[in-house]
């Protein structure tokens, strides 16, 4: 599911107005969860698979795909009732404020979508015979840094036009967190021996929520704004956005861990959820030691680290962390009256925490 369906899901009903040792995010009150898989909120059925829960998601906006604007620039007919709505700015048409609500969903994927395509800019200086000819990279570049900054540009425009000062302040903190959190991640790989790193919780989680939560849950709060609803409520709307985002990364985190076809020789990022929980567990000079165990010939086997780390509590602590965020998402969506919508929001973090 893209950010700007997650978002709409959220404004959809509102816009109208273990082991010895446990982390701490694994104690539970009786009314959390009880057990590993075991949820304070249910829904109507079992959860879904991930594809499932977004086909049924998308069912309540109404179109299944991301970046129906872009493709609707080729269509007349939408064309024209997009000329339309236009007439209706600086009236109290309702229309209206659906039309607002769907644009900033649109400007928060476009924002995230410029920063994976900046995200794929290649390191000349890492490149190998067997990636392609040096200028043909180099054209390649020029072409992800054009198409991003081309794609930021039409958020700021959109942005604009919402016509709404607050809106504009939250998205542009969420694109300068954006570039904060990258530029952290940017400095600490690019530090000579940064594998060895002593990296903690504390600041993986700050790195996470400042380059993949911040996005998504500032979007949250301003689609409450958009709606006018009161400060309570748009903090609720973005612990839910902080929360549900949070989990994803640590899903995806997990996926290299608990893959059933996982490739033996594909490589992970040593800065994941698992990795920096095994280190902590572990300790420093242990984690120091195993990474050198598992050099082979000046390079890293990611094969054997992988089963090392598999082997101990980074991998199933990593799960309770992720489910704990599904939790705390789903206490925010509590504070909103039930609904088609938050019924699907909250099977979208049941999709996220499903490790079964």
């Amino acid at each position: 599911m893209s950010l700007r369906q997650l978002l709409l899901r959220l404004s959809g009903y509102l816009g109208a107005s273990g082991p010895p040792h446990r982390p701490w995010w694994c104690s539970r009150s009786p009314d959390t969860i009880s057990s590993v898989g075991s949820w304070r909120g249910r829904c109507s059925r079992s959860p879904a698979h991930w594809n499932q829960v977004v086909s049924e998601a998308e069912k309540i906006v109404g179109y299944p795909a991301s970046f129906m604007s872009l493709r609707c620039l080729l269509s007349d007919e939408l064309s024209n009732i997009a000329m339309q709505v236009r007439k209706l700015v600086g009236t109290q048409h309702p229309l209206l404020s659906t039309a607002s609500q769907r644009s900033l969903a649109e400007i928060t994927e476009l924002i995230h979508t410029a920063l994976l395509v900046h995200r794929g800019i290649v390191n000349l200086s890492e490149l190998q015979s067997s990636d392609g000819p040096l200028k043909d990279m180099q054209f390649g570049n020029k072409i992800a840094i054009l198409s991003g900054d081309f794609l930021l540009a039409n958020a700021c425009n959109g942005l604009a036009l919402l016509q709404n000062t607050k809106v504009s302040e939250l998205i542009a903190s969420a694109l300068m967190d954006l570039v904060q959190g990258v530029y952290q991640e940017n400095s600490a790989s690019d530090e000579e021996h940064s594998i060895t790193d002593d990296i903690g919780m504390s600041t993986w989680k700050e790195q996470t929520f400042l380059s993949h939560c911040a996005l998504l849950a500032k979007s949250c709060q301003a689609a409450m704004e958009l709606a006018k609803h009161d400060a309570e409520v748009q903090d609720m709307a973005f612990q839910y956005g902080k929360h549900m985002a949070m989990s994803h990364k640590i899903n995806s985190d997990l996926q290299p861990f608990i893959k059933d076809k996982t490739s033996d020789s594909k490589t992970f990022n040593l800065n994941s959820a698992p990795v920096v929980l095994h280190q902590e567990f572990l300790g420093r000079d242990v984690w120091i030691r195993q990474i050198g165990e598992a050099q082979e010939k000046g390079r890293l086997n990611y094969t054997k680290l992988r089963e090392t780390i598999k082997a101990g509590k980074g991998v199933t602590s990593a799960i309770d962390l992720c489910r704990y965020h599904g939790n705390k998402a789903l206490e925010a969506l509590e504070s909103f009256p039930p609904s088609e919508a938050r019924s699907a929001l909250e099977n979208i973090v049941f999709a996220v925490t499903r490790f079964s």
